[in-house]
């Protein structure tokens, strides 16, 4: 089974992320971050594999990630839209917010 992140847009669309796409972007990150650090030990492929693999096991940092660092323009293109909420149109006409204007 693959892993999503699932995110509820304003308007009460349902939208599925790749996780691993999100792990990628984590994974793609430290390898280059941490490469530089002085005391590191490890080679680039071990530093992205090793977060990549830390980032699939724990939904947290995969919910975290994507929202501290990660913009829609990041996920856009691998987003799966799963469902869109249904309005009710006479409960919306009866209490919806109502205004009136001049065009």
């Amino acid at each position: 089974m693959e892993k999503y992140l699932r995110v509820t847009m304003d308007d009460g669309s349902k939208w599925d992320i790749p996780a691993k796409i999100i792990a990628i972007n984590r994974a793609t990150y430290y390898m280059e971050e941490d490469f530089k650090q002085p005391d590191n030990e490890l080679t680039k492929e071990e530093i992205y594999d090793c977060t990549f693999t830390d980032t699939m096991a724990d939904d947290f940092e995969i919910y975290d990630w994507a929202v501290n660092n990660m913009n829609w323009s990041d996920v856009e293109a691998y987003a799966i839209k799963v469902s869109t909420k249904e309005i009710d149109f006479q409960e919306s006409w009866l209490n919806g917010e109502k205004v009136v204007i001049e065009k």
